[in-house]
C-alpha cells in the first residue's frame, strides 16, 4: 500500500479559532472539512511543502519561524496510508482567501468536532484543544 506525506496547517487567529477547509467537488471525500495543506513532492521538506500549500491554497504567507510541529496522524484508508503532520500557526502574511475553489470557516478546537471530516484529521482535534486555550 502507497503511503502519502502531508503537510497540513493549522491556522490560529486572535480569537483562538482554527481555519478549515472544505473538499471541493470531485475530489476524493469532497464536502468534508479540513485542515489546509497538501502532499509533500518529492525531495521537498514538509515545512516547504507546507509554505507552498499555504501560499497556493490561501494567499498567505509563512515564515519558518512562524510554524511549529504540533501532531501527526497515520492512517489506513482503502487505497493508500496517511501519514498527515499537522503544524500550528499563530502569524502569518496576508489574509486567508480561498484560491482553490474551497469554502473556508473559521472554528474554535471544541466545536471541531461537530464538523464533518475526513478520519484522518479527527484524532488532531485534541491536541488543538490542548494547543489553544
Amino acid at each position: 500500500m502507497k503511503t502519502i506525506l502531508v503537510a497540513a496547517g493549522a491556522l490560529i487567529d486572535a480569537d483562538g479559532r482554527v481555519l478549515i477547509a472544505q473538499r471541493p467537488e470531485g475530489k476524493h471525500m469532497a464536502g468534508l472539512w479540513e485542515f489546509p495543506g497538501g502532499k509533500v513532492d518529492a525531495g521537498e521538506t514538509p515545512e516547504a511543502a507546507l509554505i507552498r500549500e499555504l501560499r497556493e491554497e490561501l494567499g498567505v504567507e509563512l515564515c519558518t519561524h512562524c510554524f511549529s510541529p504540533l501532531q501527526f496522524v497515520s492512517h489506513a484508508y482503502e487505497h493508500f496510508h496517511l501519514l498527515m503532520l499537522l503544524y500550528i500557526c499563530r502569524r502569518w502574511e496576508g489574509i486567508a482567501q480561498s484560491r482553490e475553489a474551497q469554502a473556508l470557516m473559521w472554528k474554535r478546537p471544541r466545536e471541531l468536532r461537530q464538523v464533518p471530516m475526513p478520519p484522518a484529521d479527527v484524532p488532531l482535534i485534541a491536541a488543538l484543544e490542548a494547543a489553544v486555550l
